[in-house]
């Protein structure tokens, strides 16, 4: 059988880099001289060898010719003008091609992205797909993305989140729990995500998620810590860890909370709303689906946590704000007539009209469906602010809201504007310490006691009492309080008892801190002296600093006055000054007071997948949660 082996120029180069148009530059492999030309198009590369190394292009001559008279036994001389096999895109991609990489590589990271499942690179369709893209391709098979890519991703992963932990002072921990019906047999199945939050030498945080592991039974405290302790030892984090946040039992779905009654149109589909009332399906406050007591479960995590255990402030907040609203059902009622006005005008009236409501943009679209209550407030208001204009181009009386009906709005409105504004601050991507949480809470109670209501004082006093009930404990915890005023943009104008504030921040510091010896003091606040030492002898050395007390940092940390740089930054910038109070402030602010990116994908997944398609959950679902929560790390 004659060889199907490919034969090229470009065998005899290094290709460096690939642009656009098929621009490629190379190197010769004999020589090193650069060469620059398109892929379909080498003649340099062939001028090149004839002219600099004759021998290798003799080579290439008759590899060429011994090719040519094998096709032609195969297939018989061909009549007319001959097409060069390249012309026509016939041939494949050698495996080491760098297009074949780079098109495995985007299919990797579709799978992982989207959490597909890895068969999908045998579909009919897929493949037919890729064919139409580029012919050239060879297309992988499931096994080898299974068994080479994805496991090639996870250690290199894992091999740079050891690496980046290894200079880590210390770091909080985030444990995060899913169950769902569509996840294995067992009723109490579910994974656990690890996710650690650090800080670099360089004062930036850092979050990777250690492990997506699966569990047999989540409700098993002791196997969870126990998982926890095996990660932590993996990684070298034993001993370093500061906080752990650990939070209620999870429930079936962990979709978000939305407006009682606010069902929106979105993509041409409403929303699933499962519950009216605003529920969202979530287990009540003293037992969960499983039937087991949240206070037991709390209680299982703290004896075996210890004080390092604290909740998720973002959850918390969520939960207030739930309760809150769910206090007063009767808000559903004019909430769902709005969304039916809404729901109307977007389907019936022209785009144009509606910028002056939803938008300034002369290109502007409807809004996709929002399953955030924040964001669907920000819709409602919107709408009440534009009501009279709302009205008068619709022609359907039924639709037209009342004058309580739209005073209860308004009020809604600026009863949950402050929370709205916390929820933004707390939710999305980035890491938010959890400085903010106290003043947060404080804020909120202060706006709950100013505002005035006829039509939701329901709510004013559900907001109150779950604030109270939930948050209330944060203005009194000496983490909070510490973490609080080492934010350079709070420090202590909060505080309505500074002296007792003082006091617990110096408890709590010396916690935290190893007393630094006049030497090391000296030692990191100058540079070490020269070799030269005798040439310069007759400089008088300057004396040896001695170390500042706790209360002498804080004392001067205190009189300066505050400011609006980014507290990471600032502590970066005066870590020489306050060496005792930066250890402190290295670990406080690893805590985060938001969910982790972790936690959004389970959130994700609970509502991309029903009990009904546990067919088309991928078996390696934990190994895609992992690269896909850690994709920063590997394509930055």
């Amino acid at each position: 059988m004659a060889s199907k082996s490919r034969v090229s120029i470009l065998d005899y180069f290094n290709i460096v880099c690939e642009g656009e148009n098929g621009k490629i530059e190379s190197n010769c492999k004999a020589c090193g001289t650069r060469i620059q030309a398109k892929r379909t198009v080498t003649s340099n590369f062939v001028t090149h060898l004839k002219r600099k190394h004759q021998a290798m292009y003799d080579e290439f001559v008759r590899k060429k010719d011994v090719k040519r008279e094998a096709m032609q036994t195969c297939t018989g001389p061909p009549s007319g003008r001959m097409i060069p096999q390249t012309a026509a895109g016939l041939n494949k991609f050698d495996y080491s091609d760098p297009r074949q990489s780079l098109i495995s590589e985007a299919i990797a990271k579709m799978i992982i992205r989207d959490l597909q499942p890895p068969q999908i690179v045998e579909y009919e369709g897929f493949r037919e797909l890729l064919q139409l893209l580029e012919p050239r391709y060879i297309p992988v098979q499931c096994h080898y993305i299974q068994q080479q890519l994805l496991p090639a991703y996870v250690s290199q992963v894992q091999l740079a989140a050891k690496q980046a932990l290894k200079g880590a002072e210390s770091c909080s921990v985030t444990l995060d729990l899913w169950r769902s019906s569509s996840v294995g047999n067992s009723s109490g199945a579910g994974y656990l995500g690890v996710t650690c939050h650090f800080i670099n030498a360089d004062w930036h945080i850092r979050s990777a998620l250690l492990a997506c592991l699966p569990l047999p039974d989540h409700s098993n405290t002791q196997q969870m810590l126990s998982e926890f302790d095996e990660i932590s030892e993996s990684h070298g984090i034993t001993g370093k860890v500061f906080r752990v946040v650990a939070d209620l039992l999870p429930c079936e779905s962990r979709s978000d909370f939305r407006l009682p009654g606010f069902s929106l149109i979105g993509n041409g589909e409403e929303d699933e709303e499962g519950e009216e009332d605003g529920s969202n399906g979530d287990p009540g406050e003293g037992e969960s689906k499983e039937g087991i007591s949240s206070n037991e479960y709390h209680r299982s995590l703290d004896q075996c946590l210890g004080r390092s255990r604290i909740d998720c402030f973002a959850r918390l907040l969520a939960q207030c704000i739930k309760e809150g609203v769910c206090a007063s059902p009767h808000v559903s009622l004019p909430l769902n007539k709005a969304s039916l006005l809404y729901n109307y005008i977007i389907a019936t009236v022209a785009p144009e009209k509606l910028v002056q409501v939803f938008g300034s943009s002369a290109n502007w679209q409807r809004p996709s469906s929002t399953d955030k209550w924040n964001d669907q407030l920000k819709i409602l208001r919107q709408m009440v602010d534009s009501m009279d204009f709302l009205e008068d181009i619709v022609d359907r009386n039924d639709l037209v809201l009342g004058n309580l009906e739209k005073e209860l709005l308004r009020e809604l409105v600026e009863v949950l504007e402050p929370f709205e504004e916390a929820s933004d601050m707390v939710q999305g991507d980035k890491h938010v310490s959890i400085s903010l949480a106290l003043p947060c809470v404080l804020g909120l109670r202060k706006h709950l006691a100013e505002v005035v209501t006829h039509q939701c004082s329901g709510i004013v006093m559900g907001l109150s009492q779950a604030l109270d009930r939930r948050l209330a404990g944060i203005l009194e915890d000496p983490l909070y309080v510490t973490a609080t005023t080492l934010d350079p943009q709070f420090k202590l104008s909060w505080s309505s008892d500074s002296d007792w504030h003082k006091q617990v921040l110096l408890e709590e510091v010396e916690k935290h801190t190893r007393t630094l010896s006049p030497i090391e003091h000296y030692s990191e606040t100058q540079p070490s002296p020269s070799k030269r030492c005798k040439l310069f002898s007759f400089i008088k050395q300057r004396p040896t600093m001695q170390a500042k007390t706790v209360e002498q940092e804080l004392s001067t940390y205190l009189h300066e006055e505050p400011t609006d740089e980014d507290p990471l930054q600032y502590w970066k910038r005066k870590s020489i000054d306050f060496p005792l109070l930066s250890q402190v402030a290295k670990k406080v602010f690893t805590v985060p007071a938001t969910t982790t990116s972790v936690d959004q994908i389970f959130n994700t997944v609970s509502k991309t997948l029903r009990p009904d398609q546990c067919r088309f959950l991928p078996k390696n679902l934990d190994t895609l949660i992992y690269l896909k929560a850690n994709y920063r790390i590997l394509w930055s």
